[in-house]
């Protein structure tokens, strides 16, 4: 069995896999103030709850996009699982062309969630990352990693509105029935959800044209993901696990 462990800006997102076979996942929060020992407890409890061994665990791959915290989590694999865990980084064997001018910028979760596409759904594609930030990947017919986009994500919006004005407070996002609000949640709600639905299909329309592929597969993870595709068919599938995927088939990778 692997440990994999997706580290991002609000979450840690982690699964265990036996051979391609997902056993368990489980989230939680992101905080550079816990120490190695505060996140091997939450371990050590998730692993006796989903009734997994935690000697088990013959490998463990990370991807991280909070630099600080990365120290604290590989002290925690080290004492808690008895395991140095490989770090995807310049250098982590992909399998996967990138066609990046300077692929040393790009974030390893786009990488995995990139991995996985080309794996799982082959190209044309383009997948969408609905986290903290909302991030666009796209692959090319030859399974090639191209680019793609960067852009705020659904909460990170509203908190913005709500820190950066003087009256207007954090809403429930929840897609109002009409786009013409009449009071002022409702006008805020119209703004950022039919606007942020609005971005997406306008990004996820240019790639297609730009990739000279129409009919291009729109695949989807992170946590708005369903409430996109309930308000548009901009997005053709939804994979919850797809960071998680591509991490385990980069371990494979590296194993191999």
């Amino acid at each position: 069995m692997i440990l994999v462990m997706d580290i991002g800006n609000t979450n840690i997102k982690a699964a265990v896999f036996s051979g391609d076979r997902l056993l368990n996942r489980w989230r939680c929060a992101t905080d550079t103030a816990m120490t190695s020992d505060q996140y091997g407890i939450i371990m050590a409890d998730l692993f006796r709850y989903y009734k997994l061994e935690m000697s088990a665990i013959e490998g463990i791959m990370i991807s991280s996009v909070v630099p600080t915290i990365n120290y604290t989590i590989e002290h925690m694999c080290r004492d808690y699982f008895g395991i140095d865990p490989k770090i995807l980084q310049p250098g982590t064997k992909t399998g996967l062309n990138i066609r990046y001018e300077n692929p040393r910028e790009l974030g390893s979760d786009r990488i995995a969630n990139a991995v996985a596409v080309s794996a799982l759904y082959n190209g044309p594609s383009v997948f969408i990352d609905f986290g903290t930030a909302t991030t666009y990947g796209v692959i090319s017919a030859k399974n090639e990693f191209l680019g793609g986009a960067i852009g705020p994500g659904l909460r990170m919006m509203n908190a913005a509105l709500a820190t950066g004005t003087a009256k207007l407070p954090s809403i429930e996002l929840v897609v109002p029935q009409h786009v013409i609000g009449k009071t002022t949640i409702s006008n805020i709600q119209s703004g950022i959800l039919y606007g942020y639905i609005g971005s997406v299909e306008k990004i996820v329309t240019g790639m297609k044209k730009e990739l000279g592929a129409p009919d291009a597969q729109v695949i989807a993870t992170g946590g708005m993901a369903h409430l996109v595709k309930s308000n548009s068919n901009v997005i053709d599938l939804i994979n919850p696990d797809l960071t998680l995927t591509g991490l385990r088939l980069i371990y494979e990778k590296n194993q191999a």
